[in-house]
């Protein structure tokens, strides 16, 4: 039998071949028919990896948020952000998907529930790019609901409850991230048929994020004062390791949006380099305007910047826009810093910063710079398809269609979070924020008992270490049990007492962890 015909590479726009399969839900009934025969294995495997790489953005974030946060409340922030896979992995599977992607909802808000628990989910050409199943690309919009979701978790840093943030989370994502996502990315959206130009997220991904992070950081509160004093990230290094995951991740968020490997994932691939990389030089050239100081801090804050803006446009525009867009995403990012401040909320990560303006700067670069020929490197859309670009080629109403959509992501996200934060919270049991003892010892030992590091038992050691030669003539090393600890506060707690006590302490000097207490010496003379 001849088995010629088949191209990896075809010279034609659309799929590789057109789907005229038997099953408009399924693709087809697979114990008869090779469901495979629409799609290339290249195109089907980039995804599929693609997809793991945006996973590792997780604990990438977690990293991230655990490097920022103090060391009391590190484990804290990893354990937020892989609970809240954990959450949405279900949410998806049991309805997300649906709600966002179904094909036979037709209201352009919300989808139905025609793929309910992924049922009539398999070899159908996807809503994406006929370039990959329907099965596989639920498969990647659930990474992409993932890491939206751990981005807001920077909301809760050092403050906030683990179990109410993991409820939100699940009502979150079937409020303010599924609605969205269908918006702009389901055919029947209103934000699609609008003519939106949004690549990989810049609206449900970034805005959701960042504004629904602005409101649950409002709803919860500030962190104490006297917290503040001193405030630094504790782990420079987490930092960086973080961002990394994020960056090495964001190759497979970005250039896996052009749901195949091909010239238009490369291009994005390209975008997002550029973007991050001048964004970072730029954020970092503004803050040594200030300390005098190479801040390694302030390059992955930049970094990331970057990658944000880059995420909505790096399939839209051509290269050399990019590097507008990082150099102008790092002032606007930088600067957003300030709006916390002005607001008088705490959003301890800046995740409004660098996630909700970036994004925001992105979408609207998509109006300026949009090139209908970096659209078409797909193989897939052209300017026939309702992609146009933007002022590139003199589609000039393409800036009003832009913001408008980001009005609407950005009114959507923060309201519907706020409201649902302030639900939640009057729900007995689910109080958002931990008390102020909690607080006070650290997130780890009050949501997790366990720690990111030993500094539990460090301290004990600090608490019972004697120096193995006699202290020099002058000098004095003995410090009182009340003064070990830079809060008053937080010594009070640890010395078992009540936090607000301001007494002088005349008894044990012992902790929570069974410290042995210091016993006073003999009186003189006896």
């Amino acid at each position: 039998m001849d088995q010629g015909g088949f191209a990896p590479s075809y010279s034609w726009i659309g799929s590789p071949t057109q789907w005229n399969g038997t099953n408009p839900l399924t693709g087809g009934d697979s114990a008869t028919e090779n469901l495979n025969q629409w799609y290339t294995t290249g195109d089907s495997g980039y995804i599929i990896v693609a997809s793991a790489m945006v996973t590792v953005m997780v604990p990438g974030l977690g990293f991230l948020y655990s490097g920022l946060a103090r060391r009391k409340s590190a484990l804290s922030m990893l354990l937020a952000c892989m609970g809240s896979f954990t959450i949405v992995t279900f949410q998806w599977y049991f309805w997300g998907y649906s709600l966002a992607f179904s094909n036979t909802g037709i209201s352009g808000f919300i989808g139905d529930l025609t793929h309910f628990g992924l049922i009539n989910t398999l070899g159908y050409p996807s809503q994406g790019s006929p370039l990959i199943p329907e099965l596989l690309y639920a498969f990647y919009q659930l990474q992409f609901c993932a890491v939206t979701a751990a981005i807001m978790m920077g909301a809760i840093a050092e403050r906030g409850r683990l179990a109410p943030a993991m409820v939100f989370t699940f009502f979150w994502a079937t409020l303010v991230y599924c609605p969205i996502a269908c918006w702009v990315w389901n055919a029947h959206g209103w934000a699609y048929i609008y003519g939106v130009l949004d690549y990989a997220g810049g609206g449900p991904v970034e805005i959701a994020s960042g504004f629904s992070a602005l409101a649950y950081s409002m709803v919860l509160g500030r962190r104490q004062e006297k917290m503040m004093v001193n405030f630094r990230p504790h782990n420079i290094s987490s930092i960086v390791l973080g961002t990394t995951f994020l960056w090495f991740g964001w190759y497979g968020f970005n250039g896996g949006s052009a749901f195949g490997a091909n010239l238009r994932a490369t291009v994005a691939c390209w975008n997002s380099l550029l973007t991050a990389m001048f964004a970072a030089a730029t954020w970092t050239l503004l803050d040594f305007r200030l300390a005098r100081k190479w801040s390694m801090v302030a390059w992955c804050s930049g970094t990331i910047s970057g990658l944000v803006a880059a995420t909505p446009a790096s399939g839209f525009i051509p290269p050399w826009a990019s590097v507008i867009l990082g150099i102008v995403t790092g002032v606007a990012a930088n600067y957003g810093t300030k709006v916390k401040f002005l607001l008088k909320i705490d959003d301890s990560m800046d995740v409004f910063s660098e996630h909700g303006l970036a994004g925001i700067v992105g979408l609207l670069f998509n109006a300026l710079f949009g090139a209908d020929y970096i659209i078409g490197l797909d193989g897939v859309n052209t300017a026939s398809s309702a992609l146009p670009g933007g002022w590139l080629n003199k589609n000039y109403k393409q800036l009003y269609i832009q913001v408008a959509y980001i009005l609407a992501c950005c009114g959507w996200s923060f309201v519907v979070s706020a409201g649902l934060a302030y639900l939640i919270n009057l729900v007995p049991g689910l109080k958002l924020r931990a008390s102020e003892e909690a607080e006070l010892m650290g997130m780890d030992e009050d949501q997790c008992g366990e720690f990111a590091y030993d500094y539990v038992e460090v301290r004990r050691d600090y608490l019972a270490w004697q120096p193995s030669k006699a202290t020099p003539p002058g000098e004095d090393h003995d410090v009182p049990a009340g003064q070990r600890h830079g809060i008053s506060e937080h010594s009070n707690m640890i010395e078992g007492r009540d936090p607000h006590h301001h007494e002088d302490h005349t008894g044990i000097a012992g902790d929570r962890h069974a410290v042995a207490g210091e016993k006073p010496g003999p009186p003189n003379g006896n």
